[in-house]
């Protein structure tokens, strides 16, 4: 049973981190260089990302259950478990925190593209702050996927 529990682990580690790869760093800019009309662009980018978002939850619960119920109380002073609940910290204030403001403002501004609006300047400081938790985010999964495959 621990061996599955480390397989599906090793499961889970890949489809999160290579999904915030796949999707923030490859599908949203072949979106938005081949969609012309940058609002629906945004729109599906930003269901890519809602996606990516639960599956980072999911992902996240499931590694530090597993890391605790695997190693007890030792789970606490190994870097990948830190690694992981900073990883899923970021991904719950992505989604829940910044992701509904942005939402908002983009409902705020419509029938006009939130990006000439009025909101133009909050959003563009949220996206900013999103990327870059985002980014934040992607290089602790590769520190993770290298911490966990020495391991």
């Amino acid at each position: 049973m621990k061996n599955l529990s480390q397989h599906l682990a090793t499961l889970l580690i890949t489809a999160w981190v290579g999904g915030l790869w796949a999707i923030g760093y490859l599908a949203v800019p072949v979106l938005f260089y081949a969609q012309p009309d940058k609002q629906l662009a945004g729109m599906l980018a930003g269901h890519m990302f809602a996606l990516a978002g639960y599956i980072g939850i999911v992902c996240g619960a499931y590694l530090l259950i597993q890391r605790i119920s695997v190693s007890g109380s030792a789970a606490f002073r190994q870097t990948p478990f830190w690694i992981i609940a900073a990883m899923l910290l970021l991904t719950l204030v992505i989604q829940f925190g910044i992701g509904p403001v942005m939402t908002d403002l983009k409902l705020q501004a419509m029938p006009l593209d939130v990006m000439h609006s009025a909101f133009a300047d909050r959003f563009k400081m949220l996206h900013g702050v999103s990327s870059i938790a985002y980014l934040i985010e992607s290089l602790l999964g590769v520190f993770l996927v290298i911490k966990t495959h020495r391991a």
